[in-house]
């Protein structure tokens, strides 16, 4: 576990300018400490002791402001930078190096079964307020703008705004194109 600690905060060293020593990060960054109370609560949710894996989890959002569900999936060097509000529910899968912002939810629509939340795949940044909705996939290398609100599937490598989110900024063979119409 300390390996895994040290291991997270070298990566919020490596993601935030404020950051000035790793002391600093273990003792007083929210997002370390969610990403340490989800990784106990989430091996206890795999030995299917539900009830104990979400007082863990409710343990950590109440020090810390960041709800992580242990039924989540998080891949490697996730930075919740700020982090209060942040929400991610059970079935949310992300990838490995991705950034998310406080006030962000990846959340369900309360309309499906099953998989209800996001898998947002690796290197996305998804800014703060975002909202992220349903069952959907968020491809790799993505930027979600501050305050988007995402019901709909987004392709690789694209930047999306707004409330619906919507493609500004697909960078294709290094041209960039504006889709401002091109609703997602």
């Amino acid at each position: 576990m300390l390996r895994t600690i040290i291991q997270e905060a070298k990566n919020i060293m490596r993601n935030d300018p404020a950051a000035k020593s790793i002391l600093e990060v273990i003792l007083c960054y929210p997002g370390l400490k969610a990403i340490i109370f989800y990784k106990i609560s989430h091996k206890l949710y795999l030995k299917k002791k539900f009830v104990l894996a979400r007082i863990i989890s409710q343990i950590g959002r109440k020090v810390t402001g960041i709800e992580i569900h242990p039924g989540a999936k998080i891949g490697k060097n996730l930075f919740i930078d700020h982090g209060m509000g942040v929400v991610i529910g059970e079935t949310a899968e992300i990838g490995d190096n991705v950034t998310i912002y406080h006030g962000v939810t990846l959340g369900g629509t309360g309309k499906d079964k099953g998989k209800r939340h996001p898998t947002v795949e690796d290197n996305v940044i998804i800014g703060a307020g975002a909202k992220v909705l349903g069952p959907i996939r968020i491809g790799k290398n993505v930027k979600i703008g501050a305050n988007a609100v995402v019901l709909k599937d987004v392709p690789s490598n694209v930047t999306v705004c707004g409330i619906p989110a919507k493609i500004v900024s697909p960078k294709i063979n290094n041209v960039l194109y504006i889709y401002s119409d091109m609703v997602i």
